[in-house]
C-alpha cells in the first residue's frame, strides 16, 4: 500500500474489506455494511450511518458497531496493512 493511504484508496477496495469481514464475522458485516465512507485523516476512518435512520423502518446498529469495531479494524489491517480508528458519524 502507498505510504499515504487516501479515502479514495479505501473506497476502491471497500468491497474487499466488507467481503472479508462477512467471511470472518457476519454479525460485524451486518453492523457495518451500510456505512458510507466519509473521510480518512491521520489514521481515523469516519463512517456515516445517517441513511438507515432516515427510513420509516430504519435500523440502528450503533451498539453492535461499538462492540464489532475491532473486527472491522482487523480486516482493514489485513487488507491495507495499517491500523485505523473507526469514527462513527
Amino acid at each position: 500500500m502507498p505510504a499515504e493511504l487516501t479515502i479514495t484508496d479505501i473506497r476502491i477496495r471497500w468491497n474487499e474489506v466488507l467481503d472479508l469481514l462477512e467471511r470472518n464475522n457476519r454479525i460485524a458485516w451486518m453492523a457495518f455494511f451500510d456505512g458510507r465512507l466519509e473521510s480518512f485523516d491521520n489514521g481515523r476512518l469516519t463512517l456515516d450511518f445517517s441513511d438507515p435512520a432516515k427510513l420509516a423502518m430504519g435500523h440502528d446498529y450503533r451498539e453492535a458497531r461499538l462492540r464489532m469495531s475491532p473486527q472491522l479494524q482487523s480486516v482493514i489491517r489485513d487488507v491495507f496493512g495499517i491500523s485505523v480508528v473507526i469514527i462513527e458519524k
